[in-house]
């Protein structure tokens, strides 16, 4: 029997003495009949009511559960740009601090309808003042036109008395004060008298761990208040620091890094870009910052890293070496030999790695086709999976036992591709401590093979009804193995191949899982899963115990070893990061 929703009744929303307004934008969110715009705008004069105006909305929206009223994203606008605008929104829309034009594709792409509430785009934007990121119409132009030009968004924003999206058709709101006031803003302490609160170090140099969080948070954005605009020494010398770039507002650094006639050392800029789309999220501490830091600095800055690195180490994981950049289509561990990582490019091209401290110890001959996966023994015995989904057997060898065992598994696969059901495999994975391979489909299955012995057909099982986007296993001390999968509804699902498979699912989220990697290690089995919004979730099995490890960029494939090195590739680059096992679970 489905569930009826009872239709929203303004009586049941919380009471707030001192907010014009709320019958209107009441009448305009739950307007069922089109007749009203997409767009609502809250107009007033500072202290009028507008953010308790929004504030209630979303009071409201919260307990009431109705899907008109339902608010999908809520990102306060002031001191945003457009990227960090995108990022943030990108976080509450469940896509992950994406940039611009990807997000303004997911969304069009993604045609649920969809409620952004926005406080104070009248106070949006930062960094010099004669920068267009300076001004809110640049979020305007930038985010919110394309966002409103979708047939399945809404929004309710606050414009304050600026004029802004006046050219939109929208419901104007005009709140006008009815009570209490909101509070005058704090009076402004000068760049130098912010400074002189900062202790010092015994070298002279300030010590940003011990400043006052408010200081931390504002100093950067007084000095380009004051400089007018204009880059100055005391704005250049704050992001050189780079115990400033850790305890620093991330937001307003992340503005002030997009002024290019700041002339900063070590390729700072491109540093703090590779890791601001993290570095913004409110969440992660200090700590986390400098691990984040420092993996974005290996192997561009290793001044910078190394200075990191002490306070790096105290988190619970720490990335050991990067190949910035530097494009993988994919890459894998070869078996019998854990700290090797067989590493290619888009068009085939393989590296070879030690993959604890990252160097190259080889370069193999590129692969015959462009790689989407890859699995195997060795260099002489690679199965391959092509970005078309047609799985490939590499040997050195036309005859033997490897040979004729990938190029079995290859053609058995090729033919189901060519049935009439037209199942395509969609990624393979390798089993950790094991000489197994599994292949997952478009149908759901996931199929086992083994590199010993020959068998005419896989053991399958199907874990989904969905196609299988990452796959792997794990065999236990105790014997038996494990499989994971994860499909494109968002769930992972584990199997025990001697028993049915469980009926719930690891992990069920409103994001894909791109990889999936498993090791016994001393701490116990462990599951790692890259996620397509920007997390890396770190499972202990026998505990059921789940940590999350930020991303730098995109990840398509991931490896991890007994000793927790987890390495992590995809079209923007790879590094491996080593877990801090005890750390983690203690």
């Amino acid at each position: 029997m489905a569930t009826v929703i009872p239709e929203p009744d303004i009586a049941a929303w919380p009471h707030v003495e001192g907010v014009s307004g709320r019958q209107q934008l009441f009448d305009w969110a739950v307007d069922v009949n089109g007749d009203r715009p997409r767009l609502c705008l809250a107009r007033g004069e500072q202290g009028s009511g507008k953010s308790r105006l929004l504030a209630w909305f979303l009071a409201g929206a919260a307990t009431a559960g109705h899907p008109r009223t339902t608010v999908h994203a809520t990102v306060p606008a002031e001191g945003l740009t457009a990227d960090t605008f995108a990022w943030d929104l990108g976080r509450q829309l469940g896509y992950g601090p994406l940039p611009l034009d990807r997000l303004l594709n997911q969304v069009a792409t993604d045609q649920r309808p969809t409620l952004l509430l926005v406080p104070d785009l009248h106070r949006a934007g930062r960094g010099a003042a004669d920068l267009a990121q300076a001004n809110p119409a640049t979020l305007v132009t930038a985010v919110l036109g394309p966002l409103l030009a979708l047939p399945h968004v809404r929004a309710v924003i606050e414009v304050g008395d600026s004029g802004l999206l006046a050219d939109q058709s929208a419901e104007v709101i005009e709140v006008h004060p009815d009570g209490a006031h909101e509070p005058a803003g704090a009076a402004t302490t000068s760049f130098v008298d912010l400074i002189a609160a900062v202790p010092h170090t015994a070298a002279g140099r300030p010590d940003w761990a011990q400043a006052p969080d408010d200081i931390r948070r504002h100093v950067l954005d007084q000095a380009l208040h004051e400089a007018g605009g204009r880059p100055t020494a005391e704005v250049q010398r704050l992001l050189a620091d780079p115990g400033f770039l850790v305890y620093g507002s991330a937001r307003a650094i992340t503005a002030a890094m997009d002024d290019e006639r700041l002339t900063l050392p070590g390729g700072a800029r491109h540093i703090w870009r590779r890791a601001a789309p993290q570095l913004t999220a409110t969440e992660h501490s200090h700590i986390e910052r400098a691990a984040l830091l420092h993996a974005a600095a290996l192997g561009d800055n290793d001044r910078l890293a190394a200075y990191l690195q002490p306070l790096a180490e105290q988190h619970h994981w720490r990335a050991t070496w990067a190949r910035h950049n530097t494009p993988v289509a994919a890459h894998c561990r070869l078996s019998g030999d854990e700290d090797q990582l067989l590493v290619s490019d888009p068009l085939g091209r393989l590296r070879l790695h030690d993959l604890k401290t990252g160097q190259r110890t080889g370069m193999p001959s590129s692969l015959p086709v462009r790689p989407a996966g890859i699995v195997g023994t060795g260099l002489d015995a690679l199965l391959v999976l092509d970005d078309d989904g047609v799985p490939h057997a590499v040997t050195s060898e036309e005859e033997g036992a490897a040979a004729t065992l990938l190029g079995h598994i290859a053609a058995h696969h090729t033919q189901a591709l060519l049935s009439a059901d037209g199942v395509r495999p969609t990624t393979l994975g390798s089993c950790s401590r094991s000489p197994l391979i599994s292949v997952g489909d478009t149908s759901g299955a996931v199929h086992l093979w083994s590199l010993t012995a020959y068998s005419p057909t896989p053991r399958s099982y199907r874990l989904h009804t969905v196609p299988v986007t990452a796959v792997t296993c794990l065999q236990l001390d105790d014997g038996p193995t494990l499989v994971f999968s994860a499909a494109f509804d968002g769930s992972i699902r584990m199997c025990e191949t001697s028993q049915e498979p469980m009926e719930a699912p690891v992990d069920q989220r409103p994001a894909i899982a791109t990889a999936l990697a498993a090791a016994d290690t001393p701490a116990g089995p462990v599951l790692a899963a890259a996620w397509n919004d920007g997390e890396a979730h770190i499972w202990h099995l026998r505990s059921g115990t789940v940590r999350t490890v930020p991303l730098l960029y995109r990840c398509h494939a991931l490896s991890l070893t007994s000793s927790g090195h987890l390495t992590v590739s995809g079209p923007d680059g790879y590094h491996t990061i080593r877990l801090s096992l005890d750390q983690l679970w203690p």
